[in-house]
């Protein structure tokens, strides 16, 4: 695993390197390891540059989006590939992106839970799914479906408007014995999104994820939750409030989902209330930038050497080099929160939005697998003293989270094609140097 922001520090990464901590530990032990586990809508992003008369033929609404069926966007498909209108097919699903990107930044393995078609055509949308998937991504737990994988249409107008036409085909035909419980045994987390459990009767997703949920908490495995979309969390912030206290440890959200949850529009109080429910909060801001919001071990807050900051809650970031832990497992555990801006003040011309918070994320759950895999590996590191859920300090995590989002924004893909330049490795020392 490479170790997510490489800095110079008595507490050495990657484990076999230098600790002398490992001569006493790894005698005559193999290195233990770790991955992510995830369960996604396998999805294909599909953008097309269209006239207008060919929304209107297929029934959409201009710069909205709409579920279509399987026949329909089958047709539309087809008609697009036949008039050469497609400008990119790229692999989707938020949680399906967000491994992908872990893998990218870690080198290291995660393991996708869900569907693929069974007959897969070269060229076909299945085939760019699977050639644009890190080969770090473990796909051999996919449950083999006949038909199509979900599909999302961007159809972009002369005028660039953007609509989408989305087609669930198979994606949400998981069924719960096709989640292995082997590969929970020595998971750093199970990532879900909010999509998982909001699909139409009948569909086994729901069950599928509830037995994910039930082999993570049997494994002492942090449940992740992204959030999706505001639409999903507005219809009803009582079920995700008791979901999140119920089953998730660690939360993912956007502004307006945080709004959507808590009813505050300031993302540092939507934060601080969802630390009601769980132990760490990652809430992207857009041009805000980025917070989180978590618990720390009284006896083991550090206070920041950086300008205090003002807001909702006065000098909010005081102990922002503290270490994120585990609620139930602290003594004296009181809240802690950071902030940062978007680096390099943000892109000067933003590409994409699609993923910027899937890559958030997958930075933090390397830096999630990068405590697990050295407490493994060292248990008597000074390190984990306490019932830590992050190898870095908040304020790292913030770094590290924000940078990985930037260079999503900046390419037309929301999967990243490489890790992070190898010269800003030392986030501490280059992070504003450009």
């Amino acid at each position: 695993m490479k170790f997510p922001g490489q800095r110079k520090s008595k507490h050495y990464f990657p484990v076999h390197a230098r600790d002398p901590l490992v001569t006493q530990a790894q005698t005559n032990k193999k290195m233990t390891r770790t991955h992510i586990v995830g369960i996604d809508q396998t999805l294909v992003d599909i953008e097309a540059r269209v006239p207008d008369h060919f929304i209107d033929k297929y029934g959409l609404s201009k710069g909205h989006s709409l579920v279509i069926d399987d026949e329909t966007a089958e047709s539309l498909y087809k008609q697009l590939k036949k008039e050469d209108l497609i400008s990119n097919e790229f692999a989707g699903g938020t949680i399906g992106n967000t491994l992908h990107n872990y893998s990218v930044l870690a080198d290291d393995k995660s393991t996708l839970l869900g569907v693929m078609s069974k007959d897969i055509e070269i060229g076909s949308y299945g085939y760019r799914y699977l050639c644009n998937t890190s080969s770090r991504m473990d796909l051999n737990y996919l449950q083999a479906v006949t038909g199509a994988i979900g599909r999302c249409f961007a159809l972009i107008s002369d005028d660039g408007e953007r609509t989408f036409a989305i087609s669930e085909g198979q994606m949400n035909q998981l069924r719960p014995e096709s989640i292995p419980e082997s590969i929970f045994k020595n998971a750093s987390a199970l990532v879900l999104t909010a999509y998982l459990v909001r699909c139409k009767n009948g569909d086994p997703m729901p069950d599928a994820t509830r037995q994910a949920i039930e082999y993570a908490k049997k494994y002492q495995v942090p449940v992740v939750l992204t959030l999706g979309t505001k639409f999903v969390i507005q219809d009803d912030p009582l079920f995700w409030q008791e979901f999140l206290n119920d089953h998730v440890s660690v939360v993912a959200m956007n502004e307006d989902e945080a709004e959507a949850l808590t009813g505050h529009h300031d993302p540092l109080l939507a934060a601080d209330k969802t630390l009601d429910w769980v132990d760490l909060v990652l809430c992207t801001a857009g041009p805000v930038g980025l917070f989180m919001a978590g618990y720390t071990e009284d006896d083991a807050k550090r206070a920041t050497s950086l300008p205090l900051l003002p807001g909702a809650i006065a000098e909010f970031n005081q102990y922002e080099f503290s270490r994120p832990t585990i609620k139930a497992a602290c003594e004296s555990p009181i809240k802690v929160y950071s902030h940062i801006a978007p680096y390099m003040g943000g892109p000067e011309k933003i590409k994409n939005t699609n993923g910027a918070g899937d890559a958030a994320l997958s930075a933090l759950l390397h830096d999630m697998a990068a405590n697990r895999y050295h407490k493994e590996n060292v248990p008597n590191s000074s390190k984990h003293q306490y019932p830590y859920l992050t190898y870095s300090s908040f304020s790292q995590v913030c770094k590290y989270a924000n940078r990985a989002s930037y260079e999503v924004l900046v390419q037309h893909s929301p999967r990243l094609s490489r890790g992070l330049p190898e010269r800003e490795d030392s986030l501490e020392e280059a992070y504003w140097e450009r």
